[in-house]
């Protein structure tokens, strides 16, 4: 197994961090629904700039000082931007969104500030072979980490969301390099999910809270397989689309 043309797979900032200088660049994937949202907005033409959650004064100022608009919460009445991804399927091209999230965002911004400076790109279940296309370009045959973002438990845990397995293991599915064994393990999964893989995100925790707030729309979005040919690169602090 060559070194060089590996995918390797992990989980969340203890995952970049343990892969931070043997990859030469990072995939984000959190399909419920930073990734998805920043996948519908980009491949209109929109920026998103990821940014860490729960400091709403630093969202506002960083949101002045690029420019942009700030994205409200998910559960705000009327039809303002947020995080979900249904909230941003008419976002007007050339519109810059600051987008808090307390997953893919905050990992986007560990993932940028690797040692090397590692390209990243954000990847869902409606991008993944967009996402693997520019992987394999951007890395030139050097390895790339696969990084599914997880959801966090009440005491502030990790926990493992089957979505962002899933998520992952489609691009590594399309990646076409060899695997770790902890790659391949997401990659079969998501193989053999099957004609299954929509309705077991939709039965998952993650899935079902969605879906039980009002937000059935959301979810449907994030398991339309390669609907988006849009591969999200984070570029100067904002995502755009490659």
């Amino acid at each position: 197994m060559s070194q060089l043309a590996l995918a390797f797979f992990e989980w969340g900032m203890s995952g970049i961090m343990s892969l931070r200088e043997r990859v030469a660049m990072f995939v984000i994937v959190d399909v419920l629904s930073f990734s998805t949202s920043v996948d519908i907005a980009t491949s209109r033409g929109a920026t998103v700039y990821p940014f860490p959650f729960n400091d709403q004064q630093g969202a506002e100022a960083a949101a002045a000082q690029a420019g942009a608009i700030l994205a409200q919460p998910r559960r705000s009445i009327g039809s303002q931007f947020s995080l979900s991804p249904c909230s941003l399927l008419s976002i007007p091209a050339a519109t810059k969104l600051l987008l808090p999230s307390p997953n893919g965002s905050r990992l986007s911004f560990s993932a940028a500030c690797t040692p090397y400076k590692s390209p990243v790109l954000v990847g869902c279940l409606r991008n993944a072979t967009a996402v693997a296309r520019a992987a394999n370009l951007l890395a030139r045959g050097r390895p790339v980490g696969v990084i599914a973002a997880g959801e966090t438990w009440p005491d502030g845990t990790l926990r493992p969301a089957i979505e962002d397995m899933l998520g992952a293991g489609a691009i590594l599915d399309r990646l076409g390099r060899s695997c770790s064994p902890e790659a391949q393990i997401a990659r079969d999964a998501y193989r053999s999910a099957g004609a299954e893989l929509a309705n077991l995100i939709r039965l998952s925790i993650s899935g079902r809270e969605l879906i039980d707030s009002g937000f059935p729309d959301d979810v449907d979005l994030a398991v339309d397989q390669d609907a988006s040919v849009s591969a999200p690169l984070l570029m100067e602090d904002g995502y755009f689309a490659a």
